[in-house]
């Protein structure tokens, strides 16, 4: 653990992606769909532009800090924060102020720009909270933990550049996974990050999923890939719901990691029209018996689904399938 000098926060700083909008020649502008960045890894993968030829990047994003904390403490004036995007290949950095919102400095938004041409492949998107400190200017009070990955060229939003998925027989596994044995797959969320489990009891099961073999199994494939998908992130919303702490007037509190950003990215499509805070207490509510747990389930189910992409690939299948079928009878 680094030292440092001087008073620091305590609590966790945290930074969202919220959109990516990517322009072009001819003034072309493409918001990237949500499939192009996930809070779950903290990627945004550029590659997944409709287009290759863009030629500029504008990143949205919300940073939370502990607002409470900055003000019932007088250590730190003139407190900024700022996020800033670094490569070390190309040695580019761009810096951009984020603006406090109206609740006193807990969420604070901007975006930030950057040329393609100045990156080549993976940038660090880092958050930090600067301040004075005992008199002395730009002291750095709090940063991101993680920072997010901006990927250039990458058409998947992957830290490690692969499916984080582990084939496995579930029959002859450990105990917890064999009473699984006739699922195809099960999310394990009991580590730091969330594993899929691939049962290979499923003959030609693991081909489908890696993009493997005919052209219907391709269609397949990417079909088997959304729902799996949509899988992750319904059993990370739970996961992230049932683990909440809690401040003694029962209000819930985000969580300062990866289940955070998940409950942040999904509440709007499950209480929508409410802030997130007021969604969070809405849903834990909800969940300890205090309305209709069962209710929201369809929402739960819906926001993960077109966090997955799975009415794309829906589309995409049927359309793919009429063609081969075409194909089939010429």
């Amino acid at each position: 653990m680094r030292a440092y000098p001087y008073p620091r926060l305590t609590g966790a700083v945290t930074a969202r992606v919220t959109a990516v909008r990517l322009r072009g020649p001819g003034d072309m502008r493409e918001q990237l769909e949500t499939t192009g960045y996930s809070v779950v890894e903290q990627v945004v993968a550029l590659g997944r532009a409709e287009r290759d030829d863009w030629q500029t990047a504008r990143i949205a994003l919300t940073a939370t800090v502990s607002s409470r904390e900055l003000g019932t403490k007088d250590h730190w004036s003139d407190v900024t924060v700022v996020a800033v995007l670094t490569e070390g290949a190309t040695n580019a950095r761009t810096v951009t102020f984020l603006e406090p919102d109206a609740e006193g400095g807990r969420y604070w938004s901007g975006e930030i720009e950057f040329d393609r041409d100045d990156h080549s492949d993976r940038a660090s998107l880092a958050v930090h909270v600067v301040a004075t400190v005992g008199g002395v200017e730009g002291r750095i009070i709090g940063s991101t933990e993680q920072d997010w990955l901006i990927d250039a060229t990458a058409d998947a939003p992957l830290r490690d550049r692969q499916l984080d998925v582990y084939t496995v027989s579930f029959a002859r596994s450990a105990e917890w996974l064999r009473s699984f044995r006739d699922a195809p797959w099960v999310v394990d969320t009991a580590g730091k990050m969330p594993v899929v489990r691939l049962n290979s009891d499923f003959e030609g099961l693991a081909a489908l999923v890696e993009g493997q073999g005919s052209k219907v199994g391709k269609v397949v494939g990417e079909m088997l890939l959304a729902h799996m998908c949509a899988d992750v992130w319904t059993a990370v919303f739970h996961t992230a719901i049932g683990d909440l702490e809690i401040e003694d007037d029962g209000t819930p509190l985000f969580p300062p990691d990866w289940r955070g950003a998940v409950l942040r990215e999904m509440l709007p499509d499950i209480i929508p029209g409410r802030s997130d805070d007021d969604a969070l207490r809405e849903v834990h509510m909800r969940r300890v018996g205090g309305g209709s747990w069962a209710d929201l389930q369809p929402r739960i189910q819906y926001a993960a689904a077109r966090r997955a992409g799975v009415p794309t690939a829906l589309a995409g299948t049927v359309r793919d399938t009429d063609r081969l079928d075409q194909e089939s009878h010429t």
